[in-house]
Protein backbone atom coordinates (compact mmCIF):
# COMPACT_ATOMS: atom_id res chain seq x y z
CA UNK A 1 0.00 0.00 0.00
CA UNK A 2 0.94 3.85 -0.37
CA UNK A 3 0.19 6.62 1.30
CA UNK A 4 -0.02 10.09 -0.23
CA UNK A 5 -0.31 13.50 1.22
CA UNK A 6 -1.45 16.76 -0.32
CA UNK A 7 -0.42 19.21 2.13
CA UNK A 8 -1.88 23.00 1.68
CA UNK A 9 -2.15 25.89 4.06
CA UNK A 10 -5.58 25.51 5.59
CA UNK A 11 -5.90 21.30 5.45
CA UNK A 12 -4.02 18.46 4.71
CA UNK A 13 -5.57 15.51 2.58
CA UNK A 14 -4.25 12.35 3.10
CA UNK A 15 -5.15 8.96 1.26
CA UNK A 16 -4.40 5.40 1.20
CA UNK A 17 -3.87 3.67 -2.23
CA UNK A 18 -3.27 0.09 -3.84
CA UNK A 19 -2.96 -0.74 -7.54
CA UNK A 20 -5.69 -2.66 -9.29
CA UNK A 21 -4.47 -3.97 -12.81
CA UNK A 22 -1.80 -1.60 -12.85
CA UNK A 23 -4.27 1.46 -12.09
CA UNK A 24 -4.41 3.63 -8.69
CA UNK A 25 -6.68 2.68 -6.20
CA UNK A 26 -8.15 4.40 -3.62
CA UNK A 27 -8.80 2.88 -0.32
CA UNK A 28 -9.90 5.61 1.21
CA UNK A 29 -8.65 9.22 2.93
CA UNK A 30 -9.73 11.92 5.25
CA UNK A 31 -9.32 15.90 5.42
CA UNK A 32 -7.79 17.48 8.23
CA UNK A 33 -7.85 21.33 9.17
CA UNK A 34 -3.90 21.91 9.65
CA UNK A 35 -3.95 24.38 12.55
CA UNK A 36 -5.89 21.28 14.51
CA UNK A 37 -2.38 19.27 15.06
CA UNK A 38 0.96 20.72 15.86
CA UNK A 39 2.61 18.08 13.60
CA UNK A 40 1.96 16.04 10.40
CA UNK A 41 3.08 12.89 12.38
CA UNK A 42 -0.27 13.89 14.52
CA UNK A 43 -2.17 13.77 11.55
CA UNK A 44 -0.82 10.59 10.02
CA UNK A 45 -1.41 8.74 13.71
CA UNK A 46 -5.24 10.18 13.85
CA UNK A 47 -5.39 8.96 9.98
CA UNK A 48 -4.39 5.25 11.09
CA UNK A 49 -5.43 5.70 15.04
CA UNK A 50 -7.91 2.13 14.13
CA UNK A 51 -6.34 0.85 11.39
CA UNK A 52 -2.94 -0.56 12.36
CA UNK A 53 -3.03 -3.31 9.93
CA UNK A 54 -2.96 -0.90 7.24
CA UNK A 55 -0.59 0.99 8.42
CA UNK A 56 2.04 -2.27 8.34
CA UNK A 57 1.12 -2.88 4.84
CA UNK A 58 2.57 1.01 3.97
CA UNK A 59 5.44 0.54 1.77
CA UNK A 60 5.99 4.08 0.94
CA UNK A 61 4.21 7.75 1.38
CA UNK A 62 4.56 10.97 -0.59
CA UNK A 63 3.82 14.11 0.67
CA UNK A 64 3.05 17.51 -1.88
CA UNK A 65 3.91 20.61 -0.39
CA UNK A 66 3.92 24.21 -0.98
CA UNK A 67 7.38 25.98 -1.20
CA UNK A 68 10.44 24.21 -2.37
CA UNK A 69 11.85 21.02 -1.34
CA UNK A 70 15.55 21.20 -1.02
CA UNK A 71 17.61 17.57 -0.08
CA UNK A 72 14.36 16.59 1.47
CA UNK A 73 13.53 18.96 3.80
CA UNK A 74 11.12 22.31 3.49
CA UNK A 75 9.83 24.77 5.58
CA UNK A 76 6.17 25.54 5.32
CA UNK A 77 5.13 29.39 4.68
CA UNK A 78 1.67 29.12 6.12
CA UNK A 79 1.73 26.22 8.91
CA UNK A 80 4.60 26.31 11.42
CA UNK A 81 6.38 23.02 10.62
CA UNK A 82 9.41 22.05 9.21
CA UNK A 83 9.40 19.10 7.69
CA UNK A 84 12.23 16.45 6.95
CA UNK A 85 11.67 12.91 4.64
CA UNK A 86 14.28 11.33 7.18
CA UNK A 87 12.88 12.67 10.43
CA UNK A 88 9.42 11.78 9.52
CA UNK A 89 10.65 7.86 8.34
CA UNK A 90 11.76 7.28 11.40
CA UNK A 91 9.06 8.55 13.30
CA UNK A 92 5.84 7.53 11.60
CA UNK A 93 8.01 3.90 10.87
CA UNK A 94 7.24 3.78 7.13
CA UNK A 95 10.19 2.45 5.12
CA UNK A 96 10.51 5.12 2.16
CA UNK A 97 9.00 8.75 2.70
CA UNK A 98 9.29 11.18 0.18
CA UNK A 99 8.91 15.32 0.31
CA UNK A 100 8.33 17.12 -3.16
CA UNK A 101 6.55 20.65 -4.14
CA UNK A 102 2.89 20.35 -4.51
CA UNK A 103 2.46 21.37 -8.42
CA UNK A 104 4.97 18.15 -8.56
CA UNK A 105 2.52 16.00 -7.31
CA UNK A 106 0.29 17.41 -9.54
CA UNK A 107 2.08 16.74 -12.48
CA UNK A 108 2.61 13.33 -11.82
CA UNK A 109 -1.15 13.04 -11.08
CA UNK A 110 -2.25 14.09 -14.57
CA UNK A 111 -1.34 10.45 -16.58
CA UNK A 112 -3.26 9.04 -13.01
CA UNK A 113 -6.30 10.46 -14.00
CA UNK A 114 -9.37 9.74 -16.16
CA UNK A 115 -10.60 11.02 -19.71
CA UNK A 116 -13.94 12.57 -17.47
CA UNK A 117 -11.36 14.17 -14.99
CA UNK A 118 -10.16 16.61 -17.96
CA UNK A 119 -12.12 19.08 -19.45
CA UNK A 120 -10.66 20.34 -23.23
CA UNK A 121 -11.21 23.98 -23.32
CA UNK A 122 -8.80 24.57 -26.87
CA UNK A 123 -8.41 21.43 -28.89
CA UNK A 124 -5.48 20.53 -30.88
CA UNK A 125 -4.23 18.24 -32.77
CA UNK A 126 -4.49 14.52 -30.75
CA UNK A 127 -0.64 13.36 -31.72
CA UNK A 128 0.82 16.35 -30.95
CA UNK A 129 3.41 15.62 -28.31
CA UNK A 130 5.95 17.88 -26.38
CA UNK A 131 6.40 19.49 -23.19
CA UNK A 132 3.48 20.82 -20.67
CA UNK A 133 2.72 23.62 -18.48
CA UNK A 134 1.08 23.39 -15.44
CA UNK A 135 -0.79 26.73 -14.18
CA UNK A 136 -2.42 26.29 -11.01
CA UNK A 137 -4.87 29.28 -9.50
CA UNK A 138 -5.98 28.36 -6.18
CA UNK A 139 -5.37 29.83 -3.12
CA UNK A 140 -2.23 30.82 -4.53
CA UNK A 141 -0.52 30.79 -8.17
CA UNK A 142 1.77 27.21 -8.88
CA UNK A 143 3.43 27.14 -12.20
CA UNK A 144 5.42 23.94 -13.19
CA UNK A 145 7.12 22.23 -16.08
CA UNK A 146 6.29 18.72 -17.28
CA UNK A 147 9.44 18.20 -19.69
CA UNK A 148 8.87 15.39 -22.15
CA UNK A 149 11.55 13.14 -22.40
CA UNK A 150 11.06 12.20 -26.19
CA UNK A 151 10.32 9.02 -25.73
CA UNK A 152 8.20 7.80 -22.77
CA UNK A 153 6.94 10.32 -20.28
CA UNK A 154 6.90 13.55 -18.50
CA UNK A 155 9.23 14.66 -15.66
CA UNK A 156 7.80 17.43 -13.65
CA UNK A 157 9.95 20.04 -12.74
CA UNK A 158 8.46 22.29 -9.65
CA UNK A 159 8.97 26.17 -10.03
CA UNK A 160 8.04 29.38 -8.02
CA UNK A 161 7.08 30.95 -11.50
CA UNK A 162 3.60 32.04 -9.76
CA UNK A 163 6.08 34.76 -8.09
CA UNK A 164 6.95 36.41 -11.12
CA UNK A 165 6.15 39.97 -11.65
CA UNK A 166 2.54 40.77 -12.64
CA UNK A 167 2.44 42.44 -16.00
CA UNK A 168 -0.30 44.64 -16.62
CA UNK A 169 -1.80 44.46 -20.54
CA UNK A 170 -4.44 47.29 -20.62
CA UNK A 171 -5.09 50.80 -18.87
CA UNK A 172 -7.27 48.83 -16.43
CA UNK A 173 -5.02 46.50 -15.29
CA UNK A 174 -2.35 49.55 -15.41
CA UNK A 175 -4.57 51.50 -12.91
CA UNK A 176 -5.07 48.07 -11.07
CA UNK A 177 -1.30 47.51 -10.60
CA UNK A 178 -0.41 51.19 -9.16
CA UNK A 179 -3.31 49.91 -7.06
CA UNK A 180 -1.57 46.91 -6.24
CA UNK A 181 1.48 48.92 -5.10
CA UNK A 182 0.24 51.27 -3.49
CA UNK A 183 -1.79 48.89 -1.03
CA UNK A 184 1.17 46.39 -0.69
CA UNK A 185 3.89 48.72 -0.92
CA UNK A 186 5.74 47.62 -3.51
CA UNK A 187 6.44 44.97 -5.94
CA UNK A 188 3.31 43.17 -7.09
CA UNK A 189 3.82 39.24 -8.49
CA UNK A 190 1.67 37.63 -10.73
CA UNK A 191 0.22 35.86 -7.39
CA UNK A 192 -1.30 38.92 -6.14
CA UNK A 193 -4.11 38.86 -9.34
CA UNK A 194 -3.79 35.61 -10.64
CA UNK A 195 -5.00 33.29 -7.09
CA UNK A 196 -7.97 33.25 -4.72
CA UNK A 197 -5.99 36.52 -3.04
CA UNK A 198 -5.89 38.10 -6.37
CA UNK A 199 -9.68 37.39 -6.86
CA UNK A 200 -9.86 39.72 -3.42
CA UNK A 201 -7.83 41.95 -4.48
CA UNK A 202 -9.29 42.74 -8.14
CA UNK A 203 -12.64 43.05 -5.89
CA UNK A 204 -11.70 45.96 -3.55
CA UNK A 205 -9.84 47.62 -6.79
CA UNK A 206 -13.12 47.82 -8.72
CA UNK A 207 -14.97 48.48 -5.35
CA UNK A 208 -12.56 51.00 -4.51
CA UNK A 209 -11.07 52.93 -7.03
CA UNK A 210 -11.35 50.90 -10.95
CA UNK A 211 -9.44 54.17 -11.87
CA UNK A 212 -11.43 56.52 -11.01
CA UNK A 213 -14.44 54.61 -11.62
CA UNK A 214 -15.36 52.40 -8.79
CA UNK A 215 -18.32 50.15 -9.29
CA UNK A 216 -21.19 49.92 -6.43
CA UNK A 217 -21.38 47.16 -4.12
CA UNK A 218 -25.23 46.81 -3.42
CA UNK A 219 -26.33 45.45 0.27
CA UNK A 220 -27.12 42.55 -0.43
CA UNK A 221 -23.20 41.57 -2.21
CA UNK A 222 -21.86 43.53 0.94
CA UNK A 223 -23.90 41.05 3.72
CA UNK A 224 -23.11 38.25 1.84
CA UNK A 225 -18.84 39.25 1.39
CA UNK A 226 -19.15 39.77 5.52
CA UNK A 227 -20.82 36.55 6.26
CA UNK A 228 -19.64 34.05 3.42
CA UNK A 229 -16.66 32.97 1.87
CA UNK A 230 -15.68 35.80 -0.31
CA UNK A 231 -14.44 33.77 -3.21
CA UNK A 232 -17.26 31.80 -2.87
CA UNK A 233 -19.98 34.47 -3.34
CA UNK A 234 -17.97 36.67 -6.24
CA UNK A 235 -17.37 33.47 -8.26
CA UNK A 236 -20.84 32.36 -8.08
CA UNK A 237 -22.73 35.79 -8.25
CA UNK A 238 -20.19 35.83 -11.94
CA UNK A 239 -21.62 32.76 -12.97
CA UNK A 240 -24.93 33.49 -12.57
CA UNK A 241 -25.02 37.23 -13.79
CA UNK A 242 -26.24 38.65 -10.60
CA UNK A 243 -23.79 41.14 -9.59
CA UNK A 244 -22.08 43.86 -12.32
CA UNK A 245 -19.13 43.90 -9.69
CA UNK A 246 -18.51 40.34 -9.20
CA UNK A 247 -19.05 39.77 -12.95
CA UNK A 248 -16.04 42.37 -13.65
CA UNK A 249 -13.68 40.70 -10.95
CA UNK A 250 -13.74 37.47 -13.02
CA UNK A 251 -13.58 38.71 -16.07
CA UNK A 252 -10.14 40.68 -14.77
CA UNK A 253 -9.69 37.41 -13.20
CA UNK A 254 -9.44 35.33 -16.03
CA UNK A 255 -8.34 37.62 -18.45
CA UNK A 256 -5.03 37.87 -16.80
CA UNK A 257 -4.83 34.05 -15.91
CA UNK A 258 -5.18 33.60 -19.28
CA UNK A 259 -2.21 35.70 -20.27
CA UNK A 260 -0.03 34.22 -17.75
CA UNK A 261 -1.35 30.84 -19.27
CA UNK A 262 -0.02 31.79 -22.45
CA UNK A 263 3.74 33.26 -21.32
CA UNK A 264 4.24 29.84 -19.66
CA UNK A 265 3.18 28.14 -22.76
CA UNK A 266 5.47 30.24 -24.63
CA UNK A 267 8.01 30.08 -22.35
CA UNK A 268 8.39 26.20 -22.37
CA UNK A 269 6.99 26.18 -26.22
CA UNK A 270 4.34 23.95 -24.35
CA UNK A 271 2.94 21.87 -27.22
CA UNK A 272 1.87 18.98 -25.36
CA UNK A 273 -0.71 21.12 -23.75
CA UNK A 274 -1.19 23.87 -20.50
CA UNK A 275 -3.36 22.20 -17.85
CA UNK A 276 -5.25 24.44 -15.23
CA UNK A 277 -5.01 22.69 -12.40
CA UNK A 278 -5.96 24.67 -8.56
CA UNK A 279 -9.64 24.61 -7.35
CA UNK A 280 -10.77 28.07 -8.78
CA UNK A 281 -11.11 27.06 -12.95
CA UNK A 282 -13.49 23.60 -11.88
CA UNK A 283 -16.01 25.48 -10.09
CA UNK A 284 -16.24 28.79 -12.65
CA UNK A 285 -15.86 26.62 -15.48
CA UNK A 286 -19.00 27.99 -17.38
CA UNK A 287 -17.51 31.40 -16.82
CA UNK A 288 -13.47 29.68 -18.08
CA UNK A 289 -15.84 28.89 -21.31
CA UNK A 290 -17.35 32.57 -22.29
CA UNK A 291 -13.83 33.55 -24.33
CA UNK A 292 -12.04 35.95 -22.06
CA UNK A 293 -9.59 33.34 -20.70
CA UNK A 294 -8.61 32.15 -23.99
CA UNK A 295 -8.81 35.72 -25.98
CA UNK A 296 -5.59 36.77 -23.36
CA UNK A 297 -4.32 33.32 -23.91
CA UNK A 298 -3.81 33.75 -27.77
CA UNK A 299 -2.85 37.50 -27.41
CA UNK A 300 0.40 37.63 -28.41
CA UNK A 301 1.13 39.41 -31.79
CA UNK A 302 2.52 37.02 -34.23
CA UNK A 303 3.00 34.40 -31.52
CA UNK A 304 -0.80 33.88 -31.71
CA UNK A 305 -0.41 30.96 -34.47
CA UNK A 306 1.90 28.82 -32.59
CA UNK A 307 -0.83 29.30 -29.24
CA UNK A 308 -3.85 28.08 -31.56
CA UNK A 309 -2.10 24.74 -31.90
CA UNK A 310 -1.40 24.25 -28.09
CA UNK A 311 -4.17 22.66 -26.00
CA UNK A 312 -5.16 23.91 -23.18
CA UNK A 313 -7.01 21.56 -20.62
CA UNK A 314 -9.06 22.33 -17.09
CA UNK A 315 -8.18 19.23 -14.43
CA UNK A 316 -11.45 19.08 -12.79
CA UNK A 317 -10.14 16.11 -10.49
CA UNK A 318 -9.09 17.61 -6.85
CA UNK A 319 -7.52 14.74 -6.39
CA UNK A 320 -4.92 15.15 -8.84
CA UNK A 321 -1.89 15.91 -6.16
CA UNK A 322 -2.71 12.89 -3.97
CA UNK A 323 -2.69 10.72 -7.15
CA UNK A 324 0.38 12.34 -8.26
CA UNK A 325 2.14 11.89 -4.85
CA UNK A 326 1.07 8.16 -5.00
CA UNK A 327 2.72 7.73 -8.27
CA UNK A 328 6.06 9.03 -6.86
CA UNK A 329 5.87 7.09 -4.16
CA UNK A 330 5.57 3.96 -6.20
CA UNK A 331 8.13 5.09 -8.84
CA UNK A 332 10.74 5.75 -6.39
CA UNK A 333 10.29 2.89 -3.54
CA UNK A 334 10.44 0.87 -6.58
CA UNK A 335 13.72 2.32 -7.82
CA UNK A 336 15.27 1.84 -4.70
CA UNK A 337 13.81 -1.81 -3.71
CA UNK A 338 13.37 -3.37 -7.01
CA UNK A 339 9.83 -4.10 -6.26
CA UNK A 340 7.07 -2.55 -7.97
CA UNK A 341 3.77 -2.89 -7.13
CA UNK A 342 2.09 -1.25 -10.02
CA UNK A 343 3.77 -4.04 -12.18
CA UNK A 344 2.93 -6.82 -9.41
CA UNK A 345 -0.58 -6.11 -9.70
CA UNK A 346 -0.27 -6.46 -14.06
CA UNK A 347 0.75 -9.97 -12.94
CA UNK A 348 -1.87 -11.03 -11.53
CA UNK A 349 -4.73 -9.47 -13.78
Amino acid sequence: MILAGDIGGTKVHLALYEFAAGRLKCIRGHKYPAHNFATLDDIVNDFFKDDDSSRQKVAAATFGCPGPVRDGRLKLTNLPWTLDARDLQKSLRIQHIFLINDLEANGYGIPELSPDAIFTLQQSDPASVGHRGLVSAGTGLGEAILVWDGAQRHHPIPSEGGHGDFAARSDQEIALLQYLRRTLQGRVSTERVVSGIGIKNIYAFLKEDNGGHPLEEPAWLAERMQHEDPNSVIGSCAEDGSSELCVEAIRIFLGCYGAEAGNVALKILAMGGIYLGGGIAPKILKTVQNGVFLQAFLDKGRMEAILRDIPVRVILDDTCALLGAAGYAEIRSAELSGHSERAASLIHV
